[in-house]
Parts: C-alpha cells; sequence; structure tokens
C-alpha cells in the first residue's frame, strides 16, 4: 500500500498554494525528514491542521514534487489517472481531428495537472516521458489509465531521471502493443518528420516549435539563404527548404546529426544539393563565417539552456548576448534573425534585454516582428507561468 504523510506547509507558502501553486519545493514544506520513499502522498496541511491539497514526493530539477489534487478524499488511482487524460485530451480534440499534423503532446505536466509526466502522441503511438522516480511509481496505474482512454497502436515510454541504478527492467522503452516502423514517418503542417521512439532520449523532433516552422516557411524562408546553428535534426532547415529558401546551412556539433538531417530532408523531397550540413561547433563556425565573409538573410538560433563542448560551455542566462552578437555580425541588413530558449530561469521580458543589449553593444538597429511561446498541446497552468518556458523572438536587423 502507498505511504501517505501529513505535512505542515511553512506559512509563507500557504496562500500560494491555496491559489493552485502547483509545484511541492523543499522551502514550502516542514518536517522533510518524516519522508522517505520518492512517491508518498503528501497531504499538505495549514497551521491549523486544515486541508490545502495532495501531492506527491519526487525529485527533479525543479522541486520535490506536485500538487494533485485540491479535493481532500480523493484518492489517486487508476480511476483519477483516466480523469486526467480524459480532460487532456477533450483540450486538444483539434488536434486529433487534423489532416495535416500528426504528432502532437497529449498531456503536458503541471499544465494538465498531473507535473512530472508528459505524454506525447506520433501518429497513433503514445510516448510517456517520466521526470522523477516519484511519478514513475505510479506507472502502473497510469499506464491502465491511458489503455482504458485511448486507442493505439503502440505505447513508449522515456525515463528523464537518474536511476541510480533502479527501474532498469525495461530492455528498451518499448512498453506494449505493436512496436513502431524505423522510422515512423509523421506530419507536421503537411511536412515529414522521421521519428524513432526507442532510439536515446529524444526522438528526433521538438514538438515545442511547430508555430514557430510553420511561421518561417510560410513568411520567411522564399529567396533566402539560411543559416540554422544547434540544428539537430535540421527540423528548421526542413520548413525554409519547404518554404522556398535559396540554401539552408545547418550546423551542430554532434556527429550524428548529419545523417539525421539528410534523412529529414529526404522524407520531404528536398534536393540535398541545395542544403549544407557542418558537424561544428557553433561558436567556431561563427568565427570560420566572419573569416571568410559569410552572410546569411536568416539565422536561427536555438541553443539548448545549457551545453559544453571541448572549448566552449554555453548558458543561455549567461551567455546569449554574446551569442547574438555572433549572429548579429553575419546577417544582413534587413534580414531575419530567430532567436530562441527554452531556458525556464528567465522570462520573454529578460530575454528582450538580452536582444537590446546584443544590437546596442554592435551599434546597430533592430526591430521586433512577432513573438511566440509554447502552443496550445503545451498547456500551462495560469498559477505556475514558469511553465510555459519557450521564448522566441523574430528580429529584423537595419
Amino acid at each position: 500500500m502507498r505511504k501517505s504523510i501529513d505535512l505542515k506547509v511553512n506559512p509563507t507558502f500557504v496562500n500560494a498554494y491555496k491559489n493552485g501553486y502547483p509545484l511541492i519545493s523543499p522551502e514550502s514544506l516542514e518536517n522533510w525528514s518524516k519522508v522517505e520513499d520518492e512517491g508518498t502522498i503528501l497531504t499538505l496541511l495549514d497551521d491549523k491542521n486544515k486541508f490545502i491539497a495532495k501531492g506527491y514526493f519526487g525529485k527533479q530539477n525543479k522541486g520535490y514534487g506536485w500538487i494533485l489534487s485540491r479535493k481532500k478524499e480523493v484518492t489517486i488511482d487508476k480511476d483519477f489517472f483516466v480523469k486526467k487524460i480524459k480532460e487532456a485530451i477533450t483540450y486538444r480534440q483539434d488536434f486529433y481531428h487534423s489532416e495535416v499534423t500528426t504528432a502532437f503532446r497529449v498531456l503536458n505536466g503541471e499544465g494538465d495537472g498531473l507535473g512530472g509526466l508528459t505524454i506525447d502522441y506520433f501518429d497513433g503511438y503514445y510516448l510517456l516521458t517520466w521526470y522523477s522516480i516519484g511519478i514513475y511509481t505510479f506507472k502502473e496505474d497510469i499506464l491502465k489509465a491511458l489503455q482504458a482512454t485511448v486507442s493505439y497502436k503502440g505505447i513508449y515510454q522515456k525515463k528523464r531521471f537518474d536511476a541510480k541504478g533502479q527501474y532498469l527492467d525495461d530492455t528498451d522503452d518499448f512498453i506494449c502493443g505493436q512496436k513502431a516502423p524505423e522510422p515512423l514517418i509523421v506530419k507536421e503542417n503537411d511536412a515529414n518528420f522521421a521519428v524513432y521512439l526507442d532510439d536515446g532520449a529524444m526522438v528526433g523532433i521538438f514538438l515545442d516549435q511547430k508555430e514557430v516552422r510553420k511561421t518561417i516557411r510560410d513568411k520567411y524562408a522564399k529567396g533566402n539563404t539560411v543559416l540554422n546553428t544547434f540544428s539537430y535534426t535540421g527540423a528548421f532547415s526542413v520548413f525554409a527548404a519547404l518554404g522556398g529558401a535559396n540554401d539552408t546551412t545547418s550546423v551542430d556539433l554532434a556527429n550524428r546529426s548529419r545523417k539525421k538531417t539528410q534523412e529529414q530532408f529526404l522524407v520531404n523531397n528536398i534536393d540535398l544539393e541545395k542544403q549544407k550540413i557542418i558537424v561544428e561547433d557553433v561558436f567556431n563556425y561563427f568565427k570560420y563565417a566572419v573569416r571568410k565573409k559569410l552572410s546569411f538573410d536568416m539565422v536561427v538560433l536555438d541553443p539548448p539552456s545549457f551545453a559544453r563542448s571541448k572549448k566552449h560551455t554555453f548558458s543561455a542566462s549567461k551567455d546569449y548576448v554574446k551569442l547574438l552578437k555572433e549572429a548579429i555580425q553575419i546577417t544582413n541588413r534587413n534580414g531575419i534573425i530567430v532567436a530562441s530558449t527554452n531556458a525556464s530561469n528567465f522570462d520573454m521580458k529578460r530575454f528582450k534585454t538580452f536582444i537590446e543589449k546584443a544590437f546596442k553593444e554592435l551599434n546597430e538597429k533592430y526591430s521586433i516582428e512577432e513573438t511566440f511561446s509554447l502552443p496550445k498541446d503545451f498547456r500551462v497552468s495560469d498559477t505556475f507561468k514558469e511553465g510555459n518556458y519557450l521564448k522566441v523572438v523574430f528580429i529584423r536587423k537595419y
């Protein structure tokens, strides 16, 4: 039987939890010494022992767990998860009926009331991603709830936590149903993507950028030269090429990026002769471009929040201004810089100050054309704004 422990909320956090804040932080609760096992149900009480909420203990980079319910008598079981998944699916019915997109997020963690878990849909296949051992201890009930709620071809999982030797019973990411073809071809706004559901921590595409890619294709790519940095599998380059770009250059440090990017071009019948794919440290490539006097009509910057290579360490909060300055120098007049970050430790307002600082230090002028945050399927809680981590700004250089 699952453990359940009553914990007092630190008085300074009581109002936040009463108003719907979902993250359980280490400083928000008293008597943590009473809690040992991840997955333990936590009943949060105020200083008068009045019920506030019910959640679970599960360590991840954001905190120590998540609120699951504000109903005292609720039982966290299969039926509870069925209700959550049904609500999430109802919210995304238009995606299920789309003829042009067959890959999207079905359940987005705390945005759908299940912090620590995401569920993605890939043309009939479902992928669950667990972000703590705590939420993973509910796997049996959550899996049964998903199976009872949807029809599926197959179900996969990713474990994004440090198991320290635990939960290694799974030999691969496949759970049940039929295995997906390799690659599995999915659609996004009528473009094709080759994804692999059982090939490491990532599948080959980040679904949160769908609206940004469509905008590049439909409004900015035609007739332009495009540099895509930190390109991963080349998704931005694919949409630029489909939008009529004269040529694309994709740069990423990972060796496998070349083959993966070529594959994405090929499944869209794009001529590889007009596409350059370079395996190189992005900062080294910037220096090369300046030395060779290369410039581009569009530069896409989508770095990880934190990255380390042999010569460079990149932190979005500390180094994005430097990155922008490198890009500005090789962007043509009237060109576009697509500046993107998924760093959750600063907001859009601060991100725009990075942009202002970079242009000011180079004595260059710019305008912001449009901005993007998470798309509809990446639902965000009104009481947890930091969950809306994606910030994308289309900048025109004058």
